[in-house]
């Protein structure tokens, strides 16, 4: 890039970076910035690097260089890429305000080799205006369907690779740092279950079932258990699971939405890391049906992640990268929102948690998993696919580090307005073991 009087990357980062900062840039110029004996190494191996952040100087930008191989760092493990972005977290603090001087030098350094458009990973999705001028329209049926598909009908085994046997694509709870994730997904399970106290015979109502865990085993407990999914590869997974189990006459996995069951007097229902796909303006709307559907003194679990601070001015929405990549139209709410939904629905709420630490811990042993099991991952899905999902993984382990993201669990009752006239409420006492 560099050809004479060109600017090269090495002043460019000048500009940007404190010359004390712990790390090593070498790049596809020839410049070098930084001390040659630091631990990070950070390669910036193509022009094409610098194109990106100057069409996107945001984490979309970041991110197609990255899945690219335009931007690197030496010895990542794509798989699990947790280091390299703690080392990279590290240099925050020697990173100088960019002034407008500073940004238009480096904007007509790159420039003046002329303008290219840089390639669009193959994996990248639409952005949601895209969306909607497809008549996508955030949160009705059918974008709900392609979205949900778009995350979840990839490769059954690809999912496999990396949740491991459970198949539980959700926040495991562990007693200890030292349990192995299946023993904190049946932890997880059991919580649920114990926390919601149905009985043989009871009917339970699981929205976003995934493949179909939580539906066996509370099937396994004589439990009439109805599991709905938009995915048609989850679905499939889940009753060829349960027809295994013996299950069939107990348990049952649907491809269908949850505005669409038509059963209603469930004496509990659980929703497990299914509202991210809801959305907040949606929130109110599906606490009240979820009413709707329990009969008096039933009980709604519902676990999802939350943000640890409201969103200014109530602006639905996650950021570009995992709008893009992972969960189109994904949105997440505050805890306190969240419980006023409950609430106002008409609910009693009578416990809440937050598992912060243990989604963590769960997407630490994810990131693991998909490490042991990268080659299979990559022919499941392709190099740039598996190589975001160890970026993704990785990056929200680290977010829930930060408490920029935390999950919570809401337990409710839908309270019986007669009074109660034959006697029975729910315990005093939580009876469930933490």
């Amino acid at each position: 890039m560099a050809n004479g009087k060109s600017m090269t990357i090495s002043e460019m980062l000048g500009l940007l970076l404190d010359e004390q900062a712990p790390v090593r840039v070498d790049a596809f110029d020839g410049s070098h910035f930084g001390d040659p004996n630091a631990q990070l190494k950070v390669k910036i191996a193509s022009p094409n690097c610098m194109y990106q952040l100057l069409a996107h100087p945001n984490e979309i930008g970041v991110v197609r260089a990255y899945v690219l191989g335009d931007f690197d760092v030496e010895g990542v493990d794509y798989a699990d890429p947790y280091p390299a972005m703690r080392g990279l977290l590290s240099l925050a603090k020697y990173v100088k305000p960019l002034t407008p001087v500073a940004a238009a030098r480096i904007s007509a350094g790159i420039l003046s080799h002329g303008w290219r458009k840089p390639p669009v990973p193959a994996t990248e999705g639409p952005s949601k205006f895209a969306r909607i001028k497809r008549g996508l329209m955030p949160h009705t049926e059918r974008a709900d369907s392609e979205t949900v598909s778009f995350h979840y009908d990839m490769s059954n085994e690809f999912y496999a690779d990396f949740l491991g046997p459970s198949m539980t694509y959700t926040c495991a709870v562990f007693d200890n740092e030292n349990m192995s994730l299946e023993d904190a997904q049946t932890n997880k399970i059991r919580l649920v279950l114990d926390k919601l106290g149905l009985e043989p015979g009871q009917r339970l109502l699981d929205i976003g079932c995934g493949w179909g865990s939580m539906v066996i085993a509370a099937a396994k407990r004589g439990i009439k258990a109805l599991g709905v999914t938009l995915s048609k590869e989850q679905a499939a997974w889940a009753n060829e699971w349960i027809a295994r189990e013996g299950l069939s006459d107990l348990a049952e996995v649907r491809v269908q939405d949850y505005r669409e069951v038509p059963e209603q007097d469930f004496d509990g229902i659980c929703s497990i890391g299914m509202m991210e796909h809801v959305g907040t303006r949606n929130y109110q709307n599906y606490f009240e049906e979820m009413f709707r559907l329990l009969k008096p003194m039933g009980r709604l679990l519902n676990h999802q992640i939350t943000i640890s601070h409201d969103k200014p001015n109530g602006k639905p929405g996650t950021d570009a990268f995992l709008d893009r990549y992972i969960f189109p139209d994904g949105d997440l709410g505050a805890p306190g929102f969240i419980e006023s939904c409950i609430h106002d629905a008409g609910f009693n709420v009578v416990h809440q948690e937050n598992l912060r630490q243990h989604y963590a811990l769960t997407l630490h042993h994810w990131n693991a998993n998909l490490s042991q099991h990268w080659d299979d991952a990559v022919k499941q899905v392709g190099f740039e696919r598996a190589k975001v999902w160890g970026l993704y993984m990785a990056a929200c382990a680290l977010n829930f580090e930060l408490d920029g993201i935390q999950v919570h669990q809401f337990l409710a009752v839908k309270p019986d307005r007669e009074g109660h006239p034959d006697g029975k409420w729910y315990p005093l006492r939580p009876w469930w073991k933490a």
